[in-house]
Order: structure tokens, then C-alpha cells, then sequence
């Protein structure tokens, strides 16, 4: 009868990989790298090749015949290709392929590199590329949002805190608080970006090598930004994930308390927003109904952003601070997931924002007979009658208890009601007069003189919205600054070697 053992070994083989650590394991690991490493793992071979020759460690003809090689690379075969077993991962795949095309000599190509160096530059190029994809839509959506500001300096609403009505504001106020929190997040994100976008290769295996190979060359001909100097480190220290996770998260969490509030106005309670027919469904019994599943997709898998991210902080505790698969492979794809995901949810809520109506009158309605501007008449007390602060806002207060009481709306205050108050507070009438007590209920007066920066007063809104156009055009430059030199750096790898391949030697 055959043990456990032997059976285990009939199932999963004698030699490496077992079936099921090939099932687990590498075959999931293979079909994410064919997609997402293939591009910087050539990237990496090419611009490694030009700098072993640079510093005299392969001669031109060897060189030459390398780079041939890789330009004979089907890459859309390693795209397509299935997991068999007979090769560990792609990285052995694609050297196996080099080797037959190339002969023994594209051995030398692994010269003075790990797979530890190669791979830590490999995930930080992937993630840069994301990152930049991000910030694309972050400030694409940012635009969108500013001209959604812009239509909406003067429709006139109820501001909320501790979810109760608050004071008079206006719809381009809060929307330029919503830019500002994505400006910090694109800030954050730009900052994750410039410590990401740093070379590893050199460190080798963790202590750089014997050969006289340049870092600094590596650095340059990848579009990196600068050298982690220590190779320890640059092996080691994951904290790059750890960043960008945390940034993801903080970035969707904003946007998920947005995207709570819009869901709330769609409610026909608040009857604020109208979600374009493109981005509603209906019910399949309830006729009426207008479902925004745009908007509540949208805070789920903002959810999604943050768990995933979350997942890459959790995979990294308590580990060893070294080379580790716990930061490579199997981590590395939630925080893909995390950042694609984000991009398309800031694509997708632009595209809502951008159609949705909104019910300006209702708004003004419902301001006009809130007490809201309470604060402003306690302010206009103190002007017109030189009281204490805390003085004129007991006065005011009671005058909301004696309306609510009498079920009057704020529009619906008489003077006579504020003297009546005044008369028992501090035992004599108001200089305030009728006009003035209007003025000081009249909401869209509170909001034209609250002009003080940040306010929402229209023509500083408007001076907002101005600056944080300027601001955009600045991170737009940014972007297409980095975008640039990736691009010109990919051309110069493929320049170089097309230039070899027609025999043409320069150093």
C-alpha cells in the first residue's frame, strides 16, 4: 500500500515545482508578469546590455550580437504563451530564449546583476508607469470638477456639519474644497512617484559587484531619477509599496466621503442632484424609481481601493528587512489593482459630474426659510448694537426657539419677535432695524460678505477657481516632463541598438 509520501510525490513530482506550488504559485505569478513586466524587463536587458559595453566588459562584436537577439524577441509569443512548468518564471524563459538565439554569449548579459536588483527596478518602473496613469485622470478629473465649480459660483445652499444645516454656502464652494482634497492627494502621489522612481540596479544580489559596471549609467539610461544608494537597501527597503498603498488609500477614502454626500442629494428627499440616464438604472418592479448605481459602484469600489492597498501593507508586516517574496509577486498586483482601479473610478465620476443637473431653485428654497444666516444676525448685533458676542448669540438663539416654536420659518422673523427676545435678554429693544434684520436673514447677503480667502463669496470663488487652474497647468508640466523622459529614454535603448544592429560602433 503506498504511503502518504509517495502519494504526494506521484501527484505533485520529485523535482521542483510541485504541481501545486506551479498551480499556486508560479503560474499565477507568470501570467501577471507576461503582462505587466515584460515591457521593463526589456527595457532593463537592453539598457544593461549598452552599459556593460560602455564600460568595456563585452567587446562590440558581442554586444552586437546580444542586441540581436533581443530584437529577434517575439514578445507577443511570451504574451500569449501558457504556464508549463518548464521554466521557473518568465525572467528564465526569456533568458532561455536569448540563449538559443544568441548562443552562449547572452549568458554574459546577466553580468553583474540579480534577479533581486532587476526585479526591484522592474516593480518600480511598472508602479511609475501607474502612478502616471493616475495622476492623468486625478487631474483630468480635477478639471472637470473645477468646471463644474465654475457653472456653480452662484447657486446658493444649505452647508452641513455634524450632518445638521449649518450656514449658507454654495455649491462651488464645496466642490473647490473637494479639488483641494485631490490636489493633496495629487501632491501625495506625485511625492510617492519621486521616491519610487529610483534605480536598484547595481545592488546585485544585495552588495553590488566586483565588476566595473555604473550605476549611475543604469540610473540614467531607465529614466530613474536617482540611485538608492545602499544595496541593501535597494533590495530591502519596500517602503516605496508601503507609500503608495498608504496614498491610495487616503486618496480613495477622500473621494469615498464625496461620493456619500452626492448619493445623498440624489435621494428624493434632498431632490438635489439628477444623475444623467447614463448613469442610472431602473428598478425592475418599481417604475419610479431612478437608481444612481454610478455613484454607489462608485463608493463600493472605493471600498475596494482602500482594501486592496491595505492588503500590501498587511503582506509586508512583520517581515524580514531583506530580499522577501512577500514584497514581490504575490503582493504586487493588489496595489496594481488598487491604483488601475482608482483611475477608472476618477474617470467614471468625472463622467457623472460632468452630465448631472442640479436643482439650483430647491436649494435657494430651502436656504430661504432655514435658519441658517442665525449667525450673521447675531453678527449684525454686535454691530448695530455694540453687544458682546456671546450676548447677541443667546439673543439670536432665543429667537429661533421663540420661531420654531411658533412654526415660522426664518424668512418669516418680525422685528417685533427679535425685540420681544431682546426685551427679556437684556431688558431693552434693538437699535436693528427692519431692513437690517431682513439683510441679516437675507442668505445670499451671508454668503457676498463672507469674502475673507476660502470663502464663498463669489468673486473669491472665482479667484480660487483662477488659481487652482494655474495650479493644474503646473502639475500638467510635471507630467508631461516625466512622460518625456521615459519616452526618450525607451527610444534611446531601441536607437542604440538598431544603430549596432547595422554595425554602426559608438560609445
Amino acid at each position: 500500500m503506498m504511503g502518504y509520501q509517495e502519494e504526494i510525490t506521484r501527484v505533485e513530482g520529485d523535482r521542483f515545482p510541485g504541481k501545486t506550488y506551479a498551480e499556486v504559485v508560479l503560474e499565477p505569478a507568470f501570467n501577471e508578469a507576461k503582462r505587466h513586466l515584460l515591457a521593463p524587463m526589456m527595457a532593463i536587458h537592453k539598457a544593461h546590455l549598452i552599459m556593460l559595453y560602455e564600460q568595456g566588459l563585452l567587446t562590440f562584436a558581442e554586444a552586437q550580437q546580444i542586441a540581436r537577439a533581443l530584437q529577434a524577441l517575439d514578445l507577443e509569443e511570451f504574451r500569449q504563451s501558457e504556464y508549463t512548468g518548464e521554466y521557473e518564471d518568465l525572467f528564465f524563459q526569456v533568458e532561455d530564449r536569448l540563449l538559443h538565439i544568441a548562443g552562449e554569449i547572452a549568458g554574459n548579459l546577466h553580468l553583474a546583476r540579480s534577479r533581486n536588483d532587476m526585479g526591484i527596478a522592474i516593480y518600480r518602473m511598472v508602479l511609475r508607469e501607474k502612478l502616471l496613469g493616475l495622476l492623468d485622470e486625478a487631474l483630468a478629473f480635477r478639471d472637470q470638477l473645477l468646471a463644474f465649480a465654475q457653472d456653480h459660483v452662484e447657486t446658493y445652499m444649505i452647508g452641513h456639519t455634524h450632518t445638521q444645516q449649518a450656514q449658507p454656502t454654495t455649491m462651488a464652494h464645496y466642490i473647490v474644497a473637494v479639488t483641494d482634497l485631490l490636489e493633496r492627494d495629487i501632491k501625495r502621489l506625485i511625492g510617492a512617484y519621486e521616491r519610487c522612481n529610483r534605480s536598484s540596479m547595481g545592488a546585485a544580489a544585495l552588495t553590488t559587484s566586483g565588476f566595473a559596471i555604473s550605476r549611475e549609467r543604469m540610473m540614467e539610461l531607465l529614466a530613474f531619477d536617482a540611485l538608492i544608494e545602499n544595496s541593501y537597501d535597494a533590495i530591502a527597503g519596500a517602503d516605496y509599496l508601503a507609500e503608495i498603498a498608504a496614498t491610495t488609500q487616503v486618496a480613495a477614502i477622500n473621494m469615498g466621503r464625496v461620493v456619500q454626500d452626492l448619493l445623498q442629494w440624489c435621494t428624493q428627499e434632498f431632490a438635489i442632484l439628477k444623475v444623467a440616464a447614463p448613469y442610472v438604472q431602473i428598478s425592475s418592479i418599481m417604475p419610479q424609481k431612478r437608481n444612481p448605481v454610478s455613484l454607489e459602484h462608485s463608493r463600493a469600489l472605493l471600498s475596494s481601493c482602500v482594501s486592496n492597498a491595505q492588503t500590501v501593507v498587511h503582506m509586508m508586516h512583520n517581515t524580514p528587512f531583506g530580499d522577501i517574496v512577500d514584497t514581490e509577486d504575490d503582493m504586487q498586483p493588489y496595489l496594481w489593482k488598487s491604483l488601475d482601479l482608482l483611475g477608472r473610478l476618477y474617470h467614471l465620476l468625472s463622467c457623472v459630474i460632468g452630465t448631472v443637473e442640479v436643482n439650483k431653485e430647491i436649494l435657494l428654497q430651502r436656504l430661504q426659510g432655514s435658519f441658517a444666516t442665525i449667525t450673521e444676525l447675531a453678527d449684525t448685533l454686535v454691530r448695530t448694537d455694540g453687544l458682546a458676542f456671546r450676548t447677541a448669540h443667546h439673543i439670536a438663539s432665543g429667537v429661533v426657539k421663540v420661531a420654531l416654536e411658533r412654526g415660522l420659518a426664518a424668512n418669516e422673523i418680525t422685528l417685533a419677535l427679535v425685540n420681544d427676545v431682546a426685551q427679556e435678554i437684556i431688558g431693552r429693544p434693538l437699535s436693528l432695524t427692519e431692513a437690517g434684520l431682513k439683510l441679516a436673514l437675507d442668505p445670499i447677503h451671508f454668503v457676498k460678505i463672507r469674502s475673507l480667502p476660502g470663502g464663498p463669496e463669489p468673486e473669491e470663488i472665482r479667484r480660487a477657481i483662477a488659481s487652482r487652474h494655474e495650479q493644474q497647468a503646473t502639475f500638467k508640466i510635471w507630467l508631461a516632463e516625466r512622460r518625456n523622459r521615459i519616452a526618450a529614454a525607451e527610444a534611446l535603448l531601441d536607437e542604440t541598438l538598431q544603430r549596432w544592429n547595422r554595425g554602426e560602433e559608438a560609445r
